[in-house]
């Protein structure tokens, strides 16, 4: 399991020797530091709990044309596979680039954080290991959503949009993040949530929709649960309480507050959901974990009148570090992440 350990203390050791971000961020380790993680999600050879799940879906698409009707699956996934089936770049081709699209949303996320590197290594034990490693079209929705968070931040609606869209094209549960393009503290709230709205319709007519009886009857008649969602959701909802602790100073240092408060409101409400639906839940809180990231990757700065700034990067880090010791040695299906292997090396 060193290979997990390496990818986290890649950025964690980087994150307790800096501060603050400076003006002007290098972009020259975070290219090397992609460049790794891209390789070690993207070649990695039977890793993850959906590993066969995934090269069904790929063998399925084999004989395929780009020009064929797309009627089942999420159509975004499905073209990325049918295109390297064409290649012939097989499984590991969808696995880099969908590592390709994660990652560099993370990266640019980060990047636009108080301190990135402390963003990163909190991103790294379940959004990296877990989620790049195990469930791969909604990473490759997550990778996006990062990318559409950092421009909403910029009030930047239109392309928030966009990233949005390209999310749900890979994961139609991403859909549910639109909604957030309303939050902002700029002019034309109304047009905003009309275009919300008739963007949000359009996509879910088309995507949701004709798939949304199956989905219902998965996630919630027949109780599908997902084991570990308590804990996942428990996660959120620890950043979110912060949140609103330092609310006050945080709508004050902060543009587009109130996007962060819906977001952490909404981890709140995933507590009080998790027993009604807890795959479906689990789902949807996944989409609220970039919280962890820039609540944490703040709190330093927050609480810098209570707790040195160093000491607390210190106690994020190693309480991270306990998070993925706990995973990697205690979680019932950790065993599937275990031996870590990789296709260049085998």
């Amino acid at each position: 399991m060193w290979p997990y350990w390496l990818m986290y203390f890649l950025p964690a050791f980087p994150a307790l020797m800096t501060g603050r971000r400076p003006r002007h961020l290098n972009w020259l380790p975070w290219i090397l530091l992609g460049a790794v993680f891209v390789l070690l999600v993207g070649y990695r050879y039977q890793v993850g709990g959906d590993w066969g799940t995934y090269l069904i879906h790929y063998d399925r698409e084999i004989g395929a044309s780009l020009t064929d009707p797309i009627t089942s699956g999420d159509p975004g996934y499905v073209m990325l596979n049918r295109i390297m089936v064409q290649l012939d770049w097989d499984i590991y081709g969808v696995n880099l680039v969908s590592g390709l699209i994660f990652i560099s949303g993370l990266i640019v996320f980060c990047r636009a954080q108080s301190r990135p590197w402390l963003a990163f290594t909190v991103a790294v034990p379940y959004l990296v290991i877990v989620v790049a490693m195990g469930y791969t079209r909604q990473s490759v929705a997550l990778g996006f959503i990062f990318w559409a968070l950092t421009y909403l931040e910029r009030g930047r609606f239109v392309p928030y949009v966009l990233f949005i869209v390209a999310a749900t094209l890979f994961h139609k549960t991403a859909i549910i993040m639109i909604p957030l393009g309303i939050f902002l503290y700029s002019k034309g709230w109304l047009l905003r949530i009309i275009a919300v709205a008739l963007i949000g319709y359009g996509m879910w007519d088309a995507l949701v929709a004709p798939e949304q009886e199956k989905l219902w009857n998965t996630y919630v008649e027949q109780q599908m649960q997902s084991e570990g969602a308590r804990i996942r959701v428990l996660m959120n909802f620890v950043p979110a309480v912060f949140l609103l602790l330092n609310w006050k100073q945080w709508k004050r240092i902060y543009p587009n507050a109130l996007l962060w408060l819906w977001m952490a409101l909404g981890a709140i409400a995933c507590v009080f959901l998790v027993g009604f639906a807890s795959t479906a839940v689990d789902r949807i809180a996944l989409y609220l974990t970039p919280l962890q990231v820039v609540v944490f990757a703040r709190l330093p700065f927050l609480a810098r009148n209570r707790i040195r700034p160093g000491t607390m990067v210190l106690l994020l880090i190693l309480g991270y570090a306990a998070v993925l010791f706990v995973w990697l040695n205690y979680a019932t299906h950790a065993v599937y992440w275990l031996p870590y292997q990789n296709a260049l090396f085998n």
